[in-house]
């Protein structure tokens, strides 16, 4: 029996000396996460350049009150994190998960989404208090990203659970285009429009991240990541991860940004534009600046949107680039 319970006891034993130390190789690597969530905005006041917002969202969250919000404006300019920063003032910690239903309305966008999920989630009553005290509003929050991409009958569907279940349910609508919103729920919410994000302040942010990364940089590339991105700073901040990657320990320069971005270099159109203009043709340059009508012009530009047309669809790059120079040249060469 003592043998026994020797044996039981090693066995016991062996697998906490096979256990590794605190601090060594048990510790867990923490996971690769995208820069655009690394660096979200985990406060209203950490929102860049909406002032208009951030004030009325500040004195909201003081009354621990909101009302249907729709945000609007072109992408990456900070609607889908103001509003999941409010609500994360709002409910703390403990009760966000709970509290709110995020849904991308690009991928559930029909009538029986709104029906079930939405109207599920609506329906339910609210309880519980925030473990440091603060006060905590009585209601959810439902947010709908991209809603423009809703159907019709969808945002008909919605309209009346938004009147029907105003006590216990807030909604706040995303989008980038505001009139493929039906006019009954735009009424029914408070409209922030939000600006594309000025060049300044899209390079200081660019800056503090490239200063917490510990990257090496040029001024040249970081202009060009605001350029590139024409107000999205979430573009620009995946454009920086991704020249971040691929480039290493180098220096991010001005030519790996353009690389990423697939923009074409403004050198290499205005070669392009001295071929057409020079190479083939006498005098073509004074052709096109004194004589070039609104015809030819017109003509020009409408070339110009069929060849994007072709590209977008997946046409010969070289072939479409051809017959956009063949029809310049055509049509600087015509007589007036």
């Amino acid at each position: 029996m003592q043998a026994f319970l020797k044996g039981a006891a090693t066995q016991s034993a062996k697998p906490q000396k096979d256990k590794p130390a605190a601090g060594t190789c048990g510790e867990k690597k923490p996971k690769p996460v995208p820069w655009v969530e690394k660096y979200r905005p985990k406060c209203v006041d950490e929102v860049a350049f909406q002032e208009e917002v951030v004030a009325v969202l500040k004195k909201s969250l003081e009354g621990a009150d909101l009302p249907n919000l729709l945000f609007y404006g072109p992408p990456g300019t900070g609607k889908t994190s103001t509003i999941l920063a409010a609500a994360r003032e709002l409910y703390g910690p403990e009760l966000y998960r709970q509290r709110v239903l995020e849904l991308n309305a690009s991928d559930e966008r029909g009538i029986q989404v709104i029906r079930e999920k939405v109207k599920t989630f609506a329906q339910l009553t609210v309880a519980g208090k925030r473990a440091d005290g603060k006060p905590c509003p009585p209601f959810k929050i439902i947010i709908l990203d991209e809603a423009d991409s809703m159907t019709n009958a969808a945002q008909a569907a919605l309209r009346r659970t938004m009147e029907k279940e105003s006590r216990t349910t807030r909604f706040c609508l995303i989008c980038n285009y505001v009139s493929r919103i039906i006019e009954p729920l735009t009424s029914r919410c408070s409209k922030f429009r939000f600006k594309p994000l000025d060049d300044k302040i899209q390079e200081e942010r660019l800056l503090e991240i490239c200063e917490k990364e510990n990257l090496k940089y040029s001024k040249e590339a970081i202009s060009a990541l605001v350029k590139v991105s024409e107000g999205d700073l979430r573009k620009a901040i995946t454009f920086l991860q991704s020249a971040a990657r691929l480039n290493g320990e180098k220096e991010i320069t001005e030519n790996i940004v353009t690389e990423i971005a697939g923009v074409v270099p403004s050198k290499m159109i205005n070669s392009l534009l001295q071929t057409c203009y020079n190479s083939t043709f006498d005098k073509l340059e004074i052709a096109i600046k004194e004589k070039l009508n609104d015809c030819q012009k017109s003509a020009i530009t409408e070339k110009i949107a069929e060849v994007d047309k072709c590209l977008a669809d997946g046409a010969d790059e070289y072939l479409q680039m051809m017959g956009l120079c063949s029809v310049i040249m055509q049509q600087a060469t015509r007589n007036n």
